[in-house]
């Protein structure tokens, strides 16, 4: 079979509630609906890490966040490492990179040929402006409670937004240019996309709009809730937080994730007004969630399904089902191995993910799929924790506890009840418990992190001072290997 292009757009933070394919039925995604509709959605999908930097290079390699050690958004990625970029260069595609994809280190490209924007937060964090150049209001970037004050949050433009658009823009021109130029190589390419990440700002139009429509949210912690939560809960400082400026983030939030389904249909569009439509596969997903008040909390760095699950769908005109819904956990780290598999690359040399394309086609069998994901967490202020999600169960272990947490998704899938104190459900416990902490140990996890740490901060530092200011090449001269006769 001849070798598709492959589009992937990756969101920044999208709630995988939040979505009308998904059930949500305030917000407007009619062109997320409009890919899902056409073909094969993935409710049940977790990332490896919910947090930027550890999900974007574990998405990439099919690895843990454990494997490379990367927990933090100071991590870097080995530059011995491949990603799936690395393989389907080799395989010969055309790997492109427009936009986000958060990388820290001066390798700007882990594996992707041509990099069309570069990322909002520059090179390495000794980046001039630091992290986040030119936001409308630092504060509204981060996680905790000043991100949802009155001053970070309203009606309005900040740089995400723009940069969206920019990223949005090139990626549109790119398919054009190919299809004009017609390319014999296939090509793959990978649209970062910042939203809906906060900033919680949006267009005025689309505040008010959903800020008259959202109900109320619910502020208050659940009574049983995990120590470990109520800890990162005490750690982000949201308890002060009033109703009207929960109701406004929440409205802010919806806007941003309609900007960001505007810029995905300007982007299918695009692709659909080329002769390369029939020949490309799409992947829509996000790095993570936002919780964005479910449960009462905000952003990520957690394992509850709102800031630990993403969307994800998949579709190819006349190639995979339609309107098919797989209920399957599956990972962020099948993103990978299913690209490779389209387009005729040979698998990364060590991978966790699977490829999907049983799910993807009508003549597909995944009668072997594992139906279990992972996902590791080192949040700020916190402890490590891993998670497990096995069939209907999800178990979550917190370094430090000695209770687990335990829902039942199937029929708590609000995640209501804690049942990690249960007598009834021991004997799950004990099972998932072994499965999620083989191989992972939450003191060894804080020891490498800090090492991690230490290093980066001395190359940073090192860099700061101005780094390599000079370096002498040796030329060799011609005629210096000579052998003599005999």
């Amino acid at each position: 079979m001849k070798q598709p292009n492959l589009l992937v757009i990756m969101s920044d933070q999208h709630n995988p509630h939040m979505a009308g394919f998904a059930g949500d039925a305030v917000v407007r995604t009619p062109n997320l609906d409009r890919l899902a509709g056409g073909g094969v959605t993935f409710p049940q999908t977790y990332c490896a890490g919910p947090l930027c930097v550890p999900s974007r290079l574990t998405f990439l390699t099919s690895r843990y966040p454990s494997d490379l050690e990367v927990w933090v958004n100071g991590a870097v990625l080995g530059p011995g490492v491949p990603t799936f970029a690395h393989q389907l260069s080799l395989a010969g595609y055309e790997t492109v990179l427009c936009g986000r994809m958060h990388f820290v280190d001066r390798d700007q490209n882990h594996g992707f040929a041509r990099r069309l924007v570069g990322d909002v937060s520059g090179a390495m964090r000794v980046a001039p402006g630091g992290l986040f150049e030119g936001v409308w209001n630092q504060a509204g970037c981060g996680q905790d409670h000043r991100s949802l004050l009155d001053d970070a949050v309203g009606p309005g433009t900040a740089t995400y937004a723009v940069y969206d658009d920019v990223a949005t823009r090139r990626a549109c021109a790119y398919l054009r240019d190919y299809a004009a130029q017609g390319s014999a190589a296939p090509f793959c390419l990978v649209v970062g996309l910042l939203l809906p990440h906060n900033p919680y700002v949006c267009p005025k139009d689309l505040f008010d709009e959903y800020r008259d429509t959202l109900p109320d949210p619910v502020l208050t912690p659940p009574a049983d809730e995990h120590p470990a939560l109520q800890q990162l809960r005490a750690t982000r400082g949201t308890a002060g937080i009033t109703r009207e400026q929960a109701r406004r983030a929440r409205a802010a939030y919806y806007g941003l994730v309609t900007c960001l389904d505007r810029n995905v249909g300007a982007i299918l569009d695009t692709l659909a007004e080329t002769p390369c439509a029939q020949d490309t596969a799409v992947v829509y997903t996000s790095d993570h969630g936002d919780l964005n008040g479910e449960h009462g909390m905000w952003w990520k760095d957690c394992f509850y399904e709102g800031a630990v699950g993403i969307p994800m769908v998949w579709s190819w005109p006349s190639t995979f089902c339609q309107g098919h819904r797989v209920e399957a956990a599956t990972s962020l780290l099948d993103v990978g191995p299913t690209l490779a598999e389209l387009g005729g690359a040979d698998p990364l040399p060590e991978r966790r993910g699977h490829s999907l394309t049983p799910f993807l086609y009508s003549t597909g069998d995944p009668a072997g799929w594992p139906d279990a994901a992972y996902a590791e967490t080192y949040a700020h202020g916190q402890r490590p924790a891993r998670m497990i999600r096995s069939g209907r169960w999800k178990l979550s272990v917190y370094h430090g506890y000695d209770t687990p947490q335990l829902f039942d998704l199937q029929t708590d899938p609000g995640e209501t009840t804690d049942l990690g104190r249960d007598p009834a459900f021991g004997e799950v416990r004990r099972e998932l418990h072994a499965r999620v902490t083989r191989g992972w140990d939450g003191d060894w996890v804080e020891a490498r992190c800090r090492l991690r740490s230490a290093e980066l901060a001395t190359v940073q530092a090192w860099l700061r001072a101005g780094g390599a200011r000079e370096s002498e090449c040796w030329e060799m001269p011609r005629g210096c290997n000579v052998r003599a006769p005999g």
